[in-house]
């Protein structure tokens, strides 16, 4: 009697297949309609003129030469560049040196990790209004450090129009290092640990057993890491009005917020569709590299 049982599961397990995907529908439906559509949407409408309300009267590129004229969008093109790149290698360097810390099996282990990763649990608002008090100048860490006797101590980045970029990288730091030591530790307790055997024996150094062997090993969690650091980059909006406001003046604009406030105060539809535009594609630019190398490429070297 149990043979007839055997049998008939491979002929239920289509029919569940098809109601899985039956259920699936309505998610389908959402992603296509809120997702798919509205970005179609928002390409289409930057090819016209509209301003408080979209309009359908198609201008061609004039809203994109508009954009790349603006000194403004020049200005926080030129900031994010900056931004980024130091968000992402000093995430990187500091993450994989917390990991590399917490690899040596120390005391609490446990409650370093949590130490560490609690920033990213945070909002970017709640990052940006903790810095913004610890940078306020009558506030924070420079009064603090003051009414301590250093009278020279100044700590005001966030109000300082030449470093005002620089307070939103150290915020941004603060709060996303730990997702890459979290990144980083997984990928260093996945090393053999022969490795290590081997390199004591050839009395190889430890810093060049990390840099020669382990780092090598760890190119997809970096890879990773890079990627989703670049996303965050890219699409940085949160932290800059919480923490700068994107001041002093334009110091610290950001083009998440150069997109936002043509949406609302300036009331030009067109522009910040053209501008959001411009930012998917980079994020396409930036993912799709990530995507081929980790799915299709591998997927084609699988023997058929």
């Amino acid at each position: 009697m149990a043979e007839p049982a055997r049998l008939s599961r491979p002929h239920r397990r289509p029919h569940r297949l098809s109601m899985a995907a039956l259920a699936l529908i309505p998610a389908w439906i959402i992603v296509v309609a809120a997702y798919i559509g509205t970005v179609i949407w928002t390409i289409v409408i930057s090819f016209t003129g509209s301003k408080l309300l979209p309009v359908y009267n198609f201008v061609g590129l004039d809203q994109y030469v508009r954009l790349f004229a603006s000194d403004r969008w020049q200005v926080s093109v030129w900031h994010l560049a900056v931004f980024g790149v130091l968000f992402i290698v000093c995430c990187l360097i500091v993450g994989f040196l917390l990991a590399v810390a917490l690899d040596q099996k120390i005391r609490f282990e446990n409650t370093f990790r949590t130490i560490f990763l609690y920033p990213y649990a945070m909002s970017f608002i709640v990052t940006g209004l903790v810095w913004q008090w610890l940078m306020n100048p009558n506030l924070g860490i420079q009064n603090t450090v003051r009414n301590w006797g250093w009278t020279s101590f100044t700590f005001d980045w966030a109000v300082n129009s030449k470093l005002a970029v620089f307070a939103l990288v150290i915020a941004a730091i603060w709060q996303a290092s730990g997702l890459v030591m979290a990144l980083m530790l997984a990928g260093l307790r996945g090393v053999d640990s022969e490795l290590w055997k081997a390199a004591k024996i050839d009395r190889i150094p430890t810093w060049r057993v990390y840099v020669s062997i382990i780092l090598p090993i760890l190119t997809p969690t970096i890879t990773t890491a890079t990627v989703l650091l670049s996303i965050a980059v890219i699409k940085v909006y949160d932290l800059v009005v919480a923490l700068t406001n994107g001041g002093p003046g334009t110091a610290s604009e950001m083009p998440a917020k150069f997109v936002m406030d043509n949406l609302g105060q300036r009331q030009n539809i067109g522009l910040a569709t053209a501008a959001s535009t411009v930012m998917l594609i980079t994020v396409i630019c930036v993912v799709s590299p990530w995507l081929y190398h980790t799915y299709f490429r591998r997927q084609s070297r699988r023997p058929a």
